[in-house]
């Protein structure tokens, strides 16, 4: 299925970038600080072409490629010559690809110019979504980014400059270390956000993941961290300035004026397969039974390269996911959705019954709470409940 519900197999392209020019202390993605004379950018992109290569043979004949994400790490650090040589490959290697593909390239202000921007552009991106993450000094001081509030409006009005239309902006909320973040202020850093003219915005609650250098102070107990009544007013705060500007709140996090949405993100929450190129990248392929089987690379990009170079990626996981583990997935992630997803078309694409006893009593239960809205067996959270989306999901499991 394509991701308007057409009978055709969507593919999704998802390359990791993992160099940035600082680690963010919040961050727990695979990121490696280095500057852009420090790497090898034609070495790495000759990496992703090799594995691509090697994964050739799982890319089903029919698939017709929706999307190419470039995550990271900080992909804008990258050549754009070297960037644009992997997708050039990439678009080589799907059979066909639909006629408004997207290519979306993950930038930061500190890394992104309207001269990037042009760079960019000559290469095939068509979409930006760039980190703003605060406009307050403070808070940005916290959180680890090195540019200033100007910086990251000017990166979105460079973006638009340069001519993409399609640019989108990142904020973090229920943040209170700098200067403590209230719902007002983060109501204001979205509308000014919004005032450049972005069509589609994200808004991530701050959230503290071990292994970083937040979940280390947070576990020491030396983290100032929102109460949940201070996130919760943020999100609906939020919620009710973009909505009044246009834009709808069409996931969780995410927020477009219609027909801006994600397409890419879409896929994911969607169900659709997805191929994942680079080190510490994830890929998931469906299969016919109703399993899928999911990779992921080395985190290491020492150790990924000499890998695909010698003929075999470097796993550091690889896993089949059965058809129940899939159900679930696409109900965690389905729900995330404003529309939220249809469980009995769900069961039946991965042929198995959605409908245990177990979990239609969680969905009475729900229902009568007023926490999900059910019409026959389409599911959505209901509007005054989504900020409680993981616990709603969770008992459905």
């Amino acid at each position: 299925m394509d991701l308007s519900g057409n009978s055709v197999r969507s593919l999704l392209v998802y390359v990791h970038f993992p160099y940035c020019l600082k680690k963010c202390p919040y961050c727990d993605f695979a990121s490696y600080p280095a500057t852009a004379d420090r790497i090898d950018h034609v070495r790495y992109a000759d990496a992703i072409i090799a594995e691509l290569g090697l994964r050739a043979g799982s890319i089903p004949a029919d698939a017709e490629l929706a999307s190419v994400f470039f995550g990271g790490g900080t992909p804008s650090l990258w050549e754009p010559k070297e960037l644009g040589r992997a997708l050039k490959a990439i678009r080589a290697a799907v059979p066909r690809e639909r006629g408004d593909l997207e290519v979306t390239v993950e930038c930061n202000p500190s890394s992104f110019d309207e001269r990037r921007a042009s760079a960019m552009l000559d290469q095939g991106v068509n979409r930006v979504s760039i980190g703003i993450q605060s406009l307050d000094s403070e808070r940005l001081a916290f959180l680890g980014r090195l540019h200033d509030a100007d910086g990251g409006l000017e990166a979105l009005r460079a973006a638009m400059r340069a001519g993409f239309t399609r640019v989108s902006g990142d904020l973090i909320f229920g943040v209170q270390g700098g200067r403590p973040q209230t719902s007002q202020a983060a109501s204001c850093e979205v509308d000014r956000v919004a005032e450049t003219g972005v069509r589609h915005l994200s808004a991530y609650g701050l959230t503290i993941e071990s292994g970083t250098q937040f979940g280390e102070l947070h576990r020491k107990g030396r983290l100032p961290v929102a109460t949940d009544d201070v996130v919760v007013d943020s999100f609906f705060a939020i919620e009710e300035a973009l909505t009044a500007r246009g834009f709808s709140h069409y996931e969780i996090s995410n927020y477009a004026v219609p027909g801006e949405e994600a397409r890419h993100n879409l896929g994911y929450w969607r169900g659709a397969d997805y191929l994942g190129l680079g080190c510490a990248a994830v890929g998931t392929m469906s299969r016919a039974d109703g399993t899928a089987l999911r990779h992921k690379n080395h985190p290491d990009p020492g150790r990924y390269m000499k890998g695909v170079f010698a003929g075999a990626p470097t796993l550091a996981e690889e896993e089949v996911l059965s058809a129940e583990m899939r159900l679930q997935e696409r109900i965690m992630l389905g729900l995330r959705l404003e529309r939220g997803l249809d469980l009995a078309e769900a069961g039946r694409a991965l042929g198995v019954d959605p409908f245990t006893p177990e979990r239609r009593a969680a969905i009475d239960r729900l229902a009568a709470s007023n926490r999900l809205l059910v019409e026959g067996s389409h599911l959505r959270v209901a509007p005054q409940a989504r900020a409680l989306t993981d616990g709603i999901v969770a008992a459905l499991f």
